[in-house]
């Protein structure tokens, strides 16, 4: 990919380069058209309350900041209720400029415990338990549990601390716990000034158990083959999910939703993996993750650096043949690393993850609708 030549950064018109270095140091912290979706104006109405619908609420990788576009998280929205998976930097306003409200809440899911996959979580839940449109009821969160114990050290040879020796692994029910009690102090105030409700009785923390191969874990592999398993259901979707390659995070998850009108597949962050394939056979749409390793290598990334890249996350060149060999329907590339619109065009990321592919492949934008499937009966 060439460079335009090399001229003096300012604050209002970074070079190329610059930009490129900025978007591969945020990867590293992470670690993140044809037929494209299109965001819903400003002044747009809510949306129908029945039907399923994919709503990317932000579509960039790593936790800082990237030109036009928030940290990764999707709602999918069925019959008029929320059910977000991740809950990256800036979703916690993305969520509002979707038109969608804290009384359609339902449920939250975390693929995995990085600060941009849960960064705007709590803030979601603490703003919104009391007080001008609250949550509607109890808003259910599910994520991993613990890993038991760290992983192994990268880069080898560096020395190791934790930060609290005696849980150095905590899972999403401790997270959640920990949260309320560091703010213990506005909950009570307004609970007794403001009349608001017991948060605990509006946010119930599940960490997600389910059968652990007995290859898997944080020092052993991070997804062995399994099939996937049940997280929940009600009366409007089933969630299921499996185990996914984004070393050294364990567990990591990739979720699958089906309802009355289709199914979406979330990746969550991964290198190409059979589990996500497995999971996503069939599906009619599979949001997954990707990253331009190319951009990345001439942003300066050293090459420890990109070989770390290369086993946790998914260039976009390898999602198309994935996609194709689970049979879906619509391809949506999220969680873009790296997600500066000014850096990669969506016609760069269409071209590459379409090599391999027949399906529909779609380049994710906050705040862009997708409907899925049609009502059936």
């Amino acid at each position: 990919m060439p460079f335009s030549p090399a001229t003096p950064a300012t604050p209002a018109s970074p070079t190329r380069r610059t930009l490129l270095r900025t978007a591969a140091a945020a990867s590293t912290l992470t670690t993140a058209a044809a037929l494209p979706l299109h965001p819903t104006p400003a002044n747009a109405a809510p949306q129908p309350s029945r039907g399923t619908e994919l709503v990317l609420l932000g579509t960039s990788g790593g936790p800082v900041p990237m030109h036009g576009r928030a940290g990764i998280g999707s709602a999918l929205v069925v019959d008029g209720r929320a059910y977000l998976v991740d809950c990256g930097p800036g979703i916690f306003g993305r969520y509002a400029q979707a038109w969608l409200t804290a009384e359609q809440l339902t449920a939250i899911f975390v693929t995995h415990l990085h600060s941009d996959h849960l960064s705007d979580l709590y803030a979601l839940l603490w703003l919104r338990f009391g007080g001008y449109q609250p949550l509607g009821g109890p808003v259910h969160v599910y994520g991993p549990g613990s890993a038991g114990n760290l992983p192994a050290t990268w880069p080898k040879g560096r020395s190791v601390r934790t930060v609290c020796p005696s849980e150095p692994a905590p899972g999403t029910e401790d997270l959640i716990a920990g949260h309320i009690a560091a703010t213990a102090y506005d909950i009570n105030v307004r609970m007794r000034s403001e009349g608001w409700p017991d948060i605990r009785t509006l946010i119930r923390p599940h960490d997600v158990r389910f059968p652990l191969p007995k290859t898997a874990g944080p020092r052993k592999l991070m997804a062995p083959p399994m099939e996937p398993f049940e997280v929940m259901r009600d009366d409007r979707v089933r969630v299921t999910a499996v185990l996914v390659e984004h070393p050294p995070v364990f567990p990591s998850f990739a979720y699958r939703f089906d309802t009355a009108d289709g199914s979406v597949v979330f990746s969550g962050d991964t290198a190409p993996c059979g589990n996500v394939a497995r999971l996503a056979r069939g599906a009619d749409v599979l949001v997954h993750e990707v990253m331009d390793l190319e951009t990345l290598a001439l942003g300066g990334l050293k090459p420890a650096q990109l070989r770390h890249m290369e086993i946790s996350h998914t260039d976009a060149t390898r999602v198309g043949p994935l996609a194709e060999r689970a049979g879906v329907g619509t391809l949506v590339l999220s969680h873009l690393v790296p997600g500066a619109t000014n850096i990669v065009d969506d016609s760069t990321w269409h071209t590459k993850a379409s090599k391999g592919y027949s399906g529909r492949v779609v380049v994710g934008r906050d705040l862009a609708r997708l409907p899925v499937g049609a009502r059936r009966g």
